[in-house]
C-alpha cells in the first residue's frame, strides 16, 4: 500500500455550453513569447526558431516587428502564420504573409492589437450546438474564406469550448481521415 497514491477523477466540463467558432486557418502555427523583461521570442508549434533556423520567415517577420509585438503583453500567444508560400497560400502572392492570433476574445479590438498582427476571423459565438457547426461549415462552402475574401476553399472551423476550456477542429475536406492519412 505505500506505493498506492490517490487520483481525484477531473471535473466533467457541460456540453451544452459557450463556445467559439472560428475559421481554421491553413498555415503554420506561430507562437510569440514576450518575457517580463520585453524579449520577444518567435517558436513554431514544436520548438523556437530564430531567423538561422526559421520556418516560413516567421521569426524574421518577428524579429522585424518585435516593438510593435510587445504591445501583446508578457505571455504567449498563439496564432497562425498564413499566406505566399504557405499551405493553401489563400490566393495571397509574392511576400504577402500574415499572423492572425488566435485569441479572437481577446484580441478583437483593433486599437489594443498590434497593427502587424490580424485575428482568426470569429463565424459564431453563442451555446454549443452541431447544427451551429453544420451551419458555419456550410456557409464557408458556399462564400469561402472569411480571412481571405475571395479564396473559395477555406480548410474549417476550430471550435473553442469555453466550459472545457479545449478546442476541436472539424475540416471540410477529408475531416474522417488522420492528417497526413494517404487518400
Amino acid at each position: 500500500m505505500s506505493n498506492v497514491f490517490f487520483e481525484e477523477f477531473p471535473k466533467i466540463a457541460r456540453l451544452n455550453r459557450d463556445c467559439v467558432i472560428s475559421e481554421k486557418i491553413d498555415g503554420t502555427n506561430g507562437q510569440i513569447i514576450i518575457t517580463e523583461e520585453g524579449e520577444v521570442v518567435a517558436a513554431s508549434r514544436s520548438r523556437l526558431i530564430s531567423t538561422r533556423d526559421d520556418n516560413f520567415g516567421f521569426a524574421a517577420w518577428v524579429s522585424e516587428n518585435r516593438d510593435d509585438l510587445r504591445k501583446l503583453g508578457p505571455g504567449r500567444h498563439f496564432g497562425e502564420w498564413w499566406g505566399a508560400g504557405i499551405q493553401r497560400r489563400y490566393g495571397l502572392t509574392g511576400p504577402d504573409k500574415r499572423f492572425s492570433l488566435f485569441n479572437a476574445e481577446r484580441w478583437s479590438d483593433d486599437a489594443v492589437r498590434p497593427a502587424c498582427c490580424g485575428v482568426v476571423p470569429v463565424l459564431y459565438q453563442g451555446l454549443f450546438h452541431s447544427i451551429e457547426v453544420e451551419r458555419v461549415l456550410d456557409d464557408l462552402r458556399r462564400h469561402g474564406s472569411r480571412a481571405a475574401p475571395g479564396f473559395m476553399k477555406p480548410e474549417g472551423v476550430i471550435i473553442w469550448h469555453t466550459a472545457a476550456r479545449v478546442g476541436f477542429k472539424v475540416t471540410l475536406e477529408r475531416d474522417e481521415a488522420p492528417k497526413g492519412f494517404p487518400g
